[in-house]
């Protein structure tokens, strides 16, 4: 399947870079994919560590980590089981690059909840906005792909999050009654209950949107969304 990304975008120019069509892309975007072409494991870790200690997370996203995975994915669709290995090796280390962003002390109040719907596995998009909102000092619960949902409303119910948001790759896996669901959810005493704003986050959720429910179209968006748009930013 194509690789994950949560940016939005016209299908880029076919400028290649290392044999993957990367269209107008910076140029560590290039240099990303050079590397990740020839398996060279050391020259990507290197690489995704420099362009997130100049970038920020949100721009070595959306700039750098996301067009190279897209340009991957594509050519793994067009080659059949050639370039598999190029697409784990650059998923792992972005993944782990993202693990590695240093998070600023927390903030207090009600945390964030991240979260893939049941069926789906790509979770990619979910750590860079794990990694962004850690950044900013958001306070965030991270759970990862494939939630079930009698999980998620137990987790929902447990932390009382601020938002939740879920991430959906496919329209195979968006879960349009489970999104109902979180957003009806409240909590708290009688007179006085809450709940937490919904982000339908992942081309997934494509079509009309519930009222009330947040649709981010990038991750720069969904920081924004979640009150932590501005800080962190690098030149």
């Amino acid at each position: 399947e194509p690789a994950p990304v949560l940016v939005a975008g016209e299908e880029p120019s076919c400028r290649t870079s290392g044999g993957l069509p990367l269209g107008t892309v910076r140029q560590e975007c290039r240099g990303l994919a050079r590397a990740a072409v020839r398996l060279d494991a050391p020259a990507v870790e290197a690489r995704l560590a420099l362009v997130v200690e100049r970038l920020g997370t949100a721009a070595a996203w959306e700039e750098v980590m996301a067009p190279a995975l897209r340009a991957v994915g594509r050519k793994w669709e067009t080659a059949g089981e050639r370039y598999v290995e190029v697409e784990h090796l650059l998923s792992w280390h972005v993944s782990s690059a993202l693990r590695r962003v240093p998070p600023a002390p927390a903030t207090t109040g009600p945390p964030v909840l991240l979260a893939c719907v049941p069926e789906e596995q790509h979770t990619l998009p979910v750590e860079a906005l794990a990694a962004g909102l850690g950044e900013r000092g958001v306070p965030l619960r991270m759970f990862g792909g494939a939630v079930p949902a009698g999980a998620l409303d137990d987790a929902v119910r447990r932390t009382g999050p601020a938002a939740v948001v879920l991430w959906s790759q496919s329209r195979d896996t968006a879960d349009r009654r489970l999104a109902r669901a979180v957003a009806g959810r409240a909590w708290g005493v009688k007179g006085a209950r809450g709940g937490a704003s919904l982000l339908l986050a992942g081309p997934g959720w494509a079509g009309p949107t519930p009222g009330g429910v947040l649709r981010p179209r990038s991750l720069r968006e969904a920081l924004r969304l979640l009150g932590a748009g501005e800080a962190a930013e690098r030149g």
